[in-house]
């Protein structure tokens, strides 16, 4: 069984015992997390689609860890201009590990 929620803007496809990484959540690590936002059921007799949640259905997860992500640079010139500018950005992630799919 798998499911496709979405968390911070973003769609995942999670199955039981998956680890990822979703946008930072404000749970403590060693917290539950039950994340109600489910677009896609898959099951054994085919997908449940939501119009544009599956109604009931929920997906368990732990905390594991909060983080922030590798450096991203951003580099703008101009040539034979003498103008540079320079900045990174690290964005905070939390790490999850799906428990259980309910639905």
């Amino acid at each position: 069984m798998y499911a496709v929620i979405e968390t911070g803007g973003k769609q995942y496809r999670v199955s039981e015992g998956d680890t990822i990484r979703v946008e930072r959540l404000q749970e403590e690590p060693g917290s539950t997390v039950e994340l109600t936002n489910v677009l896609l059921l898959g099951k054994d007799d085919g997908p449940m689609v939501g119009s544009p949640l599956v109604e009931g259905a929920s997906v368990k997860a732990s905390v594991l860890e909060h983080g922030k992500e590798n450096k991203v640079i951003i580099f703008r010139y101009r040539r034979k201009k003498k103008y540079r500018k320079f900045k990174g950005h690290r964005q905070q992630y939390t790490a999850l590990k799906v428990e259980a799919i309910n639905g």
